[in-house]
């Protein structure tokens, strides 16, 4: 232990403090792995999080002495100035020898403030860090305060060299305040924070600072290489969400775009960096992309002749024998957490991927028609599925450009499989629905088909059968016109078959299909609609909702490691020739695309229950559960969904309406209206002018925003993102890429399906390099790191707030969501919904609430963090 260094008063007349902080060596990713070299992988992402402290001048000594500084704030007496009265500087003293709430790699400290009776009950506090190293500061609690008895302040951020900043650091209690209900002697510091934070506009940043900006997508690709050129994505025609400005030169053949940089700047607390594996899964990502895949890719050129797949149980080896490699292909890749399950230990090189839940029971399942419908509405895309409400489906593309784009599906393609119905009384029944991918893909099929892929926009139309399921009845695949868009596509119409070569032409079909659907996933339900969309939030809530406003405190939980993660993105996923655009077959037009797509976006249409009436696969019913009546009543994504979604309005129901007594509180709330004036106008600015804006007046908008806003950043994101590897870590059964056409009656491609199936199947999906790609990626993708904080929980534990309603109506949040899963778990058992777990034996547990670490296709997160 070391000795306590004594202050100058008598302790008898101070206020006694502990500070929790966590040292700077103790963070870095070094500590995360094996005592074994760091080199390879692991040096690659150390790179990328910054220099590395090995000097021992972070060590808890240097903590002590005159290092670290603090100063009380009071909260109810004011000097001349009006702002409240700032105590005498005191510094750090001992090491605190045991504390039951200290975390792994938590130290505590004494400290000891001199506070007269005159200075009231403190509110704030300075903090000045006077060493070199910046250090992890988690709280500081206050005990036998007079008048008051414990305070606590609950801080969670970094603290640098106190010469870094332009202003003192400052840290308020857990105490809530709306604007107007600040105590006087605070507001001055409240207002002064929101300043600092939302910075001047100006300047490059740098690592240590807080600032809180916007900036378009202009980051995606390097303009001095023409084929890594990529359009600006926000402020233009191509309308986005904005991401979180750096300040980077920008580039000299093209002033808009920014000149990309290994590191990327966000605001200091929005990076990884507590003692978490999800630090570990986000720069492992990193690495994977730049130095693991580029050694499998090398490693598998050496050794193999042929790139290629040769059987369906070629692709199982994966799993099964694994891939081995030259003796020296693993030489520069360090042991981290997850290629200690890639790789064998036993002395052999061999790659071996964890066998994907979608086969581990049946290994053929995946090739019916059932699983391939069921996927629709219980797999990683499940809510894109529409009820078909005309005959024949019509597009909305513009016929001047496109020409005529109705689909050629006709009535004599589906009137032998509607049990006796014909399409209009199937449609009347509410029996027949789509999965639509026709008119994304139509304006950019002739560019993309001019690479090496070879894709058709598809549709497909479904019918709901008496037992609940769905039954695929044909499928139509369009392909640009050889004169001209003009024209119109050029369409086949493919209907099931079972045997000889039609069964093998059908399951190709299919193929094209969920292609299309996940790229789509991809780009826009995965990476569009939950992590570009929630950006703006997290900035508009920091630049403009204090620290101690109650919406902050609401949806601070669903915004951890979000900046992070999409910067990460930025610069290895979806980036030019990055993993999307080199995997999935949109290619470089990728988030070009889902710009196009996100004009369609509507807010409010976020929320589950809007977004189900509005694909038609659900109306309202007052007599029905969460007053809603699902039109495929076995809907494992939506009738899990609504589970969570009204419990998640519920908690937010309580606890807005603990802080706001009526609508005109709302009105009067000038840090809400000014976050979602700037939200509106500037975060989603491309959609200003929408009128599906609310105006933010009343209880009601609120609740229904942020209700909204924290389902897309749990709910939704675990529903389209931890079953990536379970359902698409099987290649076969979620192809990112078709690279040849449907094989046409007398050529030698269809002689081959003909003759070996599987054969021409693997040569017209994604290929084995891609694949192993892929694979690595969504793989770490897919998993929970150890310290994931899910629904129900957050940081804090019960000081996150003073207030003991809030705290005791999140309690009953988290004691609902436990009971949701366990009816969730019965659901699951029940062996009448055919959706829930057949032809594949694989559960819908992606929405059950807890989970362990791994990979467990379930587990609803806070925040999108991965």
């Amino acid at each position: 232990m070391f000795p306590v260094v004594s202050g100058i008063f008598n302790r008898g007349q101070k206020l006694k403090g502990t500070v929790v902080l966590m040292r700077k060596n103790v963070l870095d990713i070094n500590a995360l792995t094996s005592a074994q070299s760091a080199t390879g992988i692991i040096g690659g992402a150390i790179g990328a999080v910054g220099d590395i402290i090995g000097t021992g001048v972070d060590t808890l000594t240097s903590f002590l002495g005159r290092s670290v500084a603090l100063k009380l704030i009071s909260a109810t007496s004011a000097d001349s100035t009006g702002k409240g009265k700032v105590g005498k500087q005191t510094f750090l003293e001992g090491l605190v020898a045991s504390l039951p709430t200290l975390r792994a790699g938590e130290s505590a400290l004494d400290i000891h403030f001199e506070w007269d009776s005159d200075m009231g009950i403190p509110g704030a506090f300075y903090i000045e860090n006077f060493m070199q190293v910046e250090f992890f500061l988690v709280s500081l609690t206050l005990e036998d305060v007079p008048n008051h008895g414990t305070i606590h302040f609950v801080c969670n951020s970094w603290v640098y060299n106190a010469k870094m900043y332009k202003n003192t650091r400052i840290f308020f209690t857990n105490k809530t305040y709306l604007p107007s209900e600040t105590p006087g002697p605070l507001v001055k510091y409240r207002e002064e924070e929101l300043k600092t934070l939302r910075g001047d506009g100006t300047g490059q940043r740098k690592e240590h600072e807080r600032i809180y900006d916007y900036d378009v997508y202009n980051d995606l690709g390097t303009p001095e290489k023409d084929n890594l050129a990529r359009p600006v994505l926000g402020g233009s025609t191509l309308p986005y969400p904005r991401r979180g400005r750096t300040g980077r030169n920008k580039s000299k053949k093209d002033p808009k775009s920014e000149i990309r940089s290994d590191s990327v700047y966000i605001p200091r607390d929005e990076s990884f960096g507590h003692l978490k594996s999800s630090d570990f899964l986000a720069y492992i990502l990193k690495s994977a992309s730049q130095n693991v895949i580029p050694q499998l890719q090398s490693a598998l050129r050496l050794q193999f002749n042929q790139p290629e797949f040769t059987s369906f149980d070629d692709v199982r080896g994966l799993y099964d024998g694994g891939i081995k490699l030259p003796t020296d292909a693993l030489s520069k890749l360090s042991p981290i957490p997850l290629f200690t399950e890639l790789f064998r230990t036993d002395g052999e090189q061999v790659l071996k991927f964890p066998t994907p839940k979608v086969i581990q029971v049946n290994l053929s399942g995946w090739m019916t028609d059932e699983e391939f419908a069921r996927e629709m509405i219980a797999g990683v895309n499940p809510h894109i599925i529409k009820k078909l409400e005309e005959f024949p489906p019509k597009s909305k593309l513009d016929s001047q450009l496109y020409g005529d784009n109705t689909s050629t599906i006709t009535k004599e393609n589906l009137e032998p499989n509607l049990g006796g119905l014909t399409v209009e009384q199937a449609i009347q029944n509410n029996k027949l629905f789509i999965l639509d991918h026709h008119d994304t893909l139509i304006p950019y099929l002739r560019r993309i088909n001019a690479t090496e892929t070879k894709a058709y926009a598809t549709r497909t139309i479904l019918f709901l059968q008496d037992n609940g399921t769905l039954k695929p009845l044909a499928i139509e695949l369009s392909k640009p016109h050889p004169q001209g868009d003009n024209f119109g596509p050029v369409s086949d119409v493919y209907l099931p078959a079972e045997q000889g070569v039609e069964a093998s032409i059908w399951l190709l079909a299919k193929a094209y299909v969920i292609v299309n659907d996940s790229c789509y996933h991809q780009l826009v339900s995965h990476w569009l609609n939950t992590h570009a969309v929630v950006e703006p939030f997290v900035i508009a809530t920091n630049r403009h909702l204090s620290v101690v406003h109650p919406i902050h405190k609401l949806l601070l939980p669903h915004y951890r490691d979000t900046m992070n993660i999409n910067a990460l993105a930025r610069n290895v996923l979806v980036n030019a020739e990055g993993i999307i655009e080199s995997t999935f077959f949109w290619g470089k037009y990728a988030l070009e695309m889902s710009a196009v797509v996100y004009k369609d976006w509507v807010f409010p249409e976020q929320a589950l229950p809007a977004d189900l009436v509005k694909r038609g696969v659900a109306v309202e019913d007052s007599s029905s559960p969460h007053g809603l009546r699902l039109l495929i009543e076995d809907y494992p994504y939506a009738a899990d969904g609504l589970e969570i979604w009204a419990t998640i309005k519920s908690w937010v129901q309580e606890y807005v309406s603990f802080y706001y007594k009526s609508d005109a509180a709302i009105a009067q709330d000038a840090e809400l209206q000014a976050f979602w004036k700037e939200l509106v106008e500037v975060g989603h600015g491309d959609k200003k002018n929408e009128p599906w804006w609310g105006k933010m007046k009343t209880r009601q908008e609120l609740i229904e925003s942020c209700t909204t806003l924290i389902w897309t950043a749990s709910a939704l994101h675990a529903a389209v993102n931890f079953g990536q590897y379970p359902y698409g870590g099987y290649i076969l059964n979620r192809p990112t890429l078709s690279r040849r056409f449907m094989p046409e009656i007398g050529s030698p491609e269809y002689d081959e399906l003909a003759k070996n199936p599987q054969k021409a199947y693997l040569k017209t999906i994604t290929g084995k390099s891609d694949a192993l790609k892929d694979l690595t990626i969504i793989e770490v993708l897919s998993r929970h790191a150890s310290d994931e904080l899910y629904l129900g929980q957050r940081d804090g534990g019960e000081f996150w707030t003073f207030d003991k309603e809030p705290l005791e109506a999140f309690k009953r949040f988290g004691k609902k969501l436990a009971e949701i899963e366990q009816k969730l778990i019965q659901r699951n058992n029940d062996e009448t919904l055919r959706n829930r777990y057949d032809p594949v034996q694989m559960p819908y547990t992606l929405l059950y609430p807890s989970s362990e670490e791994g990979l467990t296709c379930r587990g609803i997160p806070n925040s999108i963090s991965i």
